[in-house]
């Protein structure tokens, strides 16, 4: 059987390396690379593999030398993607509004500032009796 790229078909792991997994198609030897095993970020690849596992992959490429480049991550299914939620901006607009950004401004403003004098208040009261000593 002559592997072709594209190709979709099912391996053993025979070696597993830091770099990657070496994985026996048909009698023939191919390299899953560390970076095709798992959509995810893979630091230790034996956490997602192990020798001897059934695996499917996908064959990336065959050079003029006979080395094969598999993947097993492009030899999933597609996961559905999730369409992102659509807004009804007309209907958003009937919604009662905060007011407008000055206002909202000026009333965060006018709480900040009374927030503010009622700390200064506190710390006024807290420091009567008590005097800075003088000199050194």
């Amino acid at each position: 059987m002559t592997l072709k790229a594209g190709s979709i078909l099912e391996g053993t792991v025979v070696n597993i390396t830091s770099f990657g997994a070496f994985v026996d198609i048909d009698g023939k030897t191919g390299l899953v690379h560390i970076s095709e095993v798992s959509d995810t970020y893979v630091k230790n690849i034996r956490d997602h593999l192990k020798e001897k596992d059934k695996v499917k992959v996908k064959v990336i490429s065959v050079d003029e030398n006979g080395k094969i480049s598999l993947s097993i991550k492009q030899a999933m299914p597609e996961r559905k993607t999730v369409k992102p939620v659509e807004i009804d901006w007309q209907k958003e607009k009937g919604k009662p509004s905060q007011g407008n950004f000055e206002d909202r401004l000026s009333k965060f403003l006018k709480d900040s500032e009374e927030r503010f004098q009622d700390l200064k208040k506190h710390q006024e009261s807290r420091g009567r009796g008590y005097k800075k000593p003088s000199g050194s």
